[in-house]
């Protein structure tokens, strides 16, 4: 390395240390979890936190108060969700032998035979098959055994329950002053451009964050209230469910429907049930795609359907669940990158000269 420059062996010597956090950050990622998570949820509650403490609420008290707030949703969530879809299971359970039934012996026939197909279904096998795997077995019990969740995986679920808030609330804290350290670090050659680029990306996400709450938020209105008019006695946690699953681009809508539906066979057991998820989620459809999202939310990100499909494959398929979660929020990331990366380009002697 004699041959280089003393500014391009340091150049490479920091290079090096920034691949080294990257492996160990890689490889700590279990430890870094409730930080992350942390960061995230702190970057939506401290809007609220500023709000406070401009209104002369101590920095201390005014996130304490937005942690709580977070939690008390959250607890409100799972709490009115999931005995509600534990409900919904055990009496589609009870339905499925006469559902499968009707299938076989009404809808499939007359459907088919409506087209010119006769083919005669026999649906005893798999009647049988699921009536004596729920009959003998809790249901979430069988869910439980599946997953087969081992000691280190509950063991770091705990600790990130257990870490989440302490960590939030200190982030919160000082969150403005880590911001002031973090811009400390930038080199001053690239200040003015990493502060631009920084700044894009908070506005981009601020925007996209604020109008897809408030969509949400109408949508989770909306389904409860015409579940509930078309007679639903599960319209309020499903329409919420629904609502707030809006935020996942097309496996929100899929999965709010499915639950819809499972709801529409457990209580009415007919075509009516199916009739009214199909009118109150298509309505609801047509209100998201054409009014709500382009009002609210603009052109969320610029990204086509392909694109969003993409990222939420991709994101999914590197970090889970999760990433499916945040992957419209870190394709924010990546499209203002490339758009800088563009701006160079185009401003290069590469697409510059001929």
């Amino acid at each position: 390395m004699t041959f280089l420059k003393p500014a391009q062996r340091q150049t490479l010597w920091w290079l090096a240390f920034g691949l080294t956090l990257v492996y160990l950050f890689y490889n700590l990622i279990a430890v870094l979890t409730p930080f992350l998570f942390a960061a995230i949820i702190g970057y939506v509650l401290n809007p609220g936190v500023d709000w406070l403490a401009r209104h002369h609420w101590p920095r201390a008290l005014a996130s304490f108060l937005m942690i709580v707030i977070f939690l008390f949703l959250s607890c409100f969530l799972v709490l009115t969700i999931v005995p509600v879809m534990q409900h919904e299971l055990a009496e589609l359970q009870q339905r499925i032998p006469g559902l499968l039934e009707r299938l076989n012996t009404v809808v499939a026939p007359r459907l088919l035979e409506s087209f010119g197909i006769h083919i005669e279904f026999s649906g005893y096998s798999l009647r049988k098959l699921i009536s004596d795997k729920w009959a003998t077995e809790d249901l979430m019990s069988t869910v439980m055994a599946s997953i087969k969740v081992g000691g280190s995986a509950l063991f770091s679920l705990a600790a990130t329950a257990f870490l989440l808030p302490m960590v939030l609330f200190y982030l919160l804290l000082d969150w403005h002053h880590v911001a002031r350290r973090a811009e400390d670090l930038v080199p001053r050659r690239w200040h003015t451009q990493v502060l631009g680029f920084v700044r894009e990306i908070d506005v981009l996400l601020s925007q996209f964050l604020r109008g897809q709450l408030s969509v949400m938020l109408i949508l989770a209105a909306y389904y409860s209230i015409g579940l509930a008019v078309a007679g639903f006695d599960v319209a309020l946690p499903v329409g919420i469910f629904t609502g707030l699953l809006v935020f996942i681009p097309y496996v929100g809508f899929a999965t709010g429907l499915a639950l819809a539906l499972v709801a529409a066979l457990s209580q009415f057991g007919d075509w009516y049930g199916l009739w009214a998820v199909a009118l109150v989620y298509g309505i609801g459809q047509v209100l998201e795609s054409f009014f709500l999202t382009p009002r609210l939310v603009g052109g969320r990100l610029g990204m086509s359907p392909l694109a969003v499909i993409f990222a939420l494959l991709a994101f999914g398929e590197l970090f889970g669940f999760f990433g499916v979660l945040l992957a419209l929020p870190a394709s924010a990331v990546v499209m203002v990158g490339l758009r800088h990366l563009l701006r160079l380009y185009l401003a290069s002697d590469l697409y510059r000269v001929p």
